[in-house]
């Protein structure tokens, strides 16, 4: 469809999915093949917000968001990594490969804990929880992107990691099968997730 951007593009087919008569799953067969791509995807989360806005007020929060992308924005590029989205204390970032997500989640680590001196005050301590997953997602005019695995990776980031954890899923497991890992959860009610082993 010349001249489109890819979102009225999509919303062109999904429209067209939503007529009666068409085979559903030959448009779902378009969309993919127009869309789909494979990439690894990361979710990363900041622990605290709620308790260190409370206690310390929103501007102090606020500076530590902006400290821990000055941390981590030259560790995504260094690794391949294009940053989809801010969404307040969280990053949406895509890789091409699980090895380039799972360099760069351990160097972001290794980077909060190197910040994390001894002499810095708790509630200036940045802890980052990332969830990675990998497989087919959507993206859509380079600004957007969904699918399970970006399902998957936002859920491991923000629910089951703890700070300076790295959570993958299944998927990405398979794609990495010598992963050391060191517990699993049931993801979905239904998936493995695992906890990545940090050296």
């Amino acid at each position: 469809m010349p001249g489109m951007t890819d979102a009225t593009e999509l919303a062109t087919l999904l429209a067209r999915r939503r007529q009666g008569a068409v085979d559903a799953a030959a448009v779902d067969a378009e969309i993919f093949a127009r869309f789909g791509h494979t990439r690894a995807v990361m979710f990363t989360d900041l622990v605290g917000f709620s308790r260190l806005v409370e206690a310390f007020g929103i501007v102090h929060f606020l500076q530590l968001i902006q400290e821990s992308e000055t941390l981590f924005q030259p560790l995504i590029a260094a690794h391949g990594g294009h940053c989809l989205k801010h969404e307040g204390d969280s990053l949406l970032v895509l890789f091409d490969s699980p090895a380039q997500a799972l360099a760069c989640a351990r160097a972001m680590v290794q980077a909060t804990r190197a910040a994390n001196t001894p002499q810095r005050a708790p509630e200036e301590r940045i802890e980052v929880c990332i969830g990675l997953g990998y497989g087919t997602v959507l993206c859509i005019d380079d600004r957007d992107v969904w699918g399970a695995e970006v399902n998957a990776a936002s859920k491991l980031g923000e629910d089951t990691a703890k700070g300076g954890e790295i959570w993958v899923t299944d998927s990405l497991r398979e794609a990495v099968p010598e992963l050391p890992i060191t517990e699993t959860r049931v993801l979905f009610g239904k998936r493995t997730a695992y906890r990545v082993a940090l050296r």
